[in-house]
């Protein structure tokens, strides 16, 4: 590693920029589920282009039906593999009253960034596009790209329109996917797998307008109580069991060392509860507690939106009522059979509840052997001085598989960001600690990559299929 010798000296010397990179970026609220930001979505591109150029890449704006993907990189020799890293620009609404600042408003206190998009997952690109500029600089043999979403927040609907763009958005030797989390701190986390999701919108109209209850009450039938019978009839809301037929027979379940893996990861019950800001959760037990949340599909509800919701008391019975709900998946389940399942379980249970997708996204399961996994996990341990744990991802990242089906190549992940960041929460926030970090980690990553490469290692160009772990 004798060409990296100067990476501390880089990382102190470009932090001024990569600052002032990300205050511009936070600055421009790409938040893509309001059609409203449309215009601050293609600031942001063009803002995020320049931030590229700057440090030495080429860049393009692809355009798509939805949203554009910034696609870009150095490309060092065509004898050179080729690796990918994926992030996303878009963000979530800031609308919670928690907020003790503007949201998009790029506030630095100390070490530490604040505002909507530093953790999630802004900071995480720059550290990773900084990183590509310096492993370029210092002649690793590798060429290096990003490809950066503008519609990951929304389930990237689109992105499937930038991946047939062979031209603009070519297929790498792998990939490596930086929009992910730790457990603490104090213990790195390479994710080895997402969740998938299932969306729907349960509905049932009864009526045409609000009716008096003292009038109607005991004949009409009430469509919000039959929504929620609806949803009862899916899930136990005690204890998150779901009651749909069919609906865990093919859950991949976590293998023992998987287990030991999770239980490494310094997840503790109690830090887990503070961060959230629960009061109470289903279990207090650790192993239950990873299982529910990593490794085993859930039921969730999300919004019931109908009748009177305005202040003081409306006797009314309602026409009309819906229903937000979700469905997690691991491993082996499969979206459109879910909703099937669904569909089929809710006409026997209450014929006239409409269900609508509200859209699927495939779960999926990551690379855990190999010269990928095993150059990441050395690459962690230099970029942090601690070993990783091998962890799954909670969340759903819909590009990945989509990344998957079109490339058939390795995808790893590795994010940077922690629970006390706020991901998708109020007064989010990312530090210089975990960006300085992060691109000593990558660098590390990118030089292994090459290496392994230059020694003959076939098996780090081949399609990475032997490398998917069964």
């Amino acid at each position: 590693m004798k060409r990296l010798t100067h990476l501390e000296s880089y990382v102190r010397s470009v932090r001024p920029e990569f600052e002032t990179m990300l205050g511009d970026l936070v600055e421009t609220p790409s938040v893509s589920s309001d059609p409203r930001r449309a215009e601050d979505i293609a600031r942001t591109a063009t803002l995020a282009k320049q931030c590229a150029e700057r440090l030495g890449a080429q860049a393009q704006i692809v355009t798509t039906s939805g949203y554009p993907v910034l696609s870009g990189g150095w490309d060092v020799g065509k004898q050179y593999p080729t690796l990918t890293i994926y992030n996303h620009l878009d963000v979530q609404p800031a609308q919670e009253p928690e907020w003790k600042q503007d949201p998009f408003v790029f506030r630095k206190e100390g070490n530490q960034y604040r505002g909507r998009g530093t953790t999630d997952d802004k900071g995480p690109a720059l550290t990773a596009l900084f990183a590509c500029k310096y492993a370029v600089d210092q002649g690793v043999p590798l060429n290096l790209r990003f490809l950066w979403e503008l519609e990951e927040e929304i389930g990237s609907p689109n992105f499937q329109d930038a991946l047939d763009q062979r031209h603009v958005v070519p297929r790498p030797d792998s990939v490596l996917v930086s929009d992910t989390i730790w457990v603490s701190r104090q213990r790195p986390a390479i994710s080895t797998g997402l969740r998938g999701l299932v969306a729907a919108r349960l509905s049932l109209r009864t009526g045409t307008t609000d009716v008096h209850s003292g009038l109607t009450g005991g004949g009409a039938r009430n469509p919000l109580a039959e929504l929620c019978a609806a949803v009862h009839a899916c899930v136990d809301a005690r204890t998150g069991r779901v009651k749909i037929p069919g609906f865990y027979d093919e859950v991949l379940r976590p293998t023992a060392a998987e287990m030991k893996q999770f239980l490494s990861s310094g997840f503790q019950v109690s830090r887990f509860k503070k961060a959230y800001g629960f009061r109470s959760i289903r279990t207090e037990n650790c192993s239950d507690l990873l299982k529910r949340i990593w490794a085993a599909p859930t039921f969730e509800v999300h919004g019931l939106p109908g009748g009177h919701m305005g202040p003081g008391v409306k006797t009314v019975v309602p026409p009309s009522g819906e229903v937000r709900v979700s469905m997690r998946l691991v491993p082996n389940q499969h979206p459109r059979k879910i909703f099937s399942r669904l569909k089929a379980h809710l006409k026997k249970h209450n014929p006239d509840v409409r269900v609508e997708s509200s859209g699927q996204l495939e779960p999926f399961r990551g690379v855990t052997q190999g010269p990928y996994a095993q150059a990441l996990h050395q690459a962690v341990q230099a970029g942090f001085g601690k070993s990783p744990s091998l962890i799954r991802e909670g969340g759903s990242i819909g590009a990945v598989a989509l990344m998957e089906r079109a490339w058939k190549v390795p995808i790893l992940f590795f994010g940077l960001s922690l629970p006390e960041h706020g991901y998708h929460a109020p007064n989010e926030c990312f530090d210089w600690g975990q960006a300085s970090g992060g691109i000593r980690t990558f660098v590390e990553y990118f030089s292994r990559v090459a290496d392994h490469s230059a020694g003959g290692d076939s098996s780090l160009r081949s399609s990475g299929q032997a490398l998917r772990s069964e």
